[in-house]
């Protein structure tokens, strides 16, 4: 699966993701790095079929006025430390991406996903 990694998010997570066979770019790859623009974000998503993955409640609105189709995982943990964060990742891998296969937008709360739409 390829996924997007927005600023909010530790770059480890995309290395967690790379590492478990995953495509995976973080802001700070991008040419504005943690400066892109959420739309910059929206269209890689959409145009290379990526996950987007943040915490920012600004991309669940842009999926929710449908303007641009794209894949969500919203991460809705709270205030996690990073390693915190990767570990419960980690643990909720896979199901994460089975709630992704069949669904657009899954949140990920701190005992695990749960797929939305």
């Amino acid at each position: 699966m390829k996924f997007v990694v927005d600023a909010h998010l530790p770059f480890r997570l995309c290395e967690l993701l790379v590492a478990a066979g995953h495509d995976c770019v973080h802001t700070t790859q991008l040419p504005d790095g943690n400066r892109s623009a959420d739309v910059t974000l929206i269209q890689l998503a959409v145009a290379e079929g990526r996950v987007l993955v943040s915490k920012d409640a600004d991309f669940y609105y842009a999926y929710l006025t449908g303007r641009e189709s794209f894949r969500l995982l919203l991460v809705r943990t709270g205030n996690l430390r990073s390693a915190a964060l990767i570990d419960l990742f980690g643990r909720h891998l896979e199901e994460i991406l089975q709630a992704l296969s069949s669904h657009s937008l899954v949140e990920l709360h701190s005992i695990g996903p749960r797929a939305c739409r």
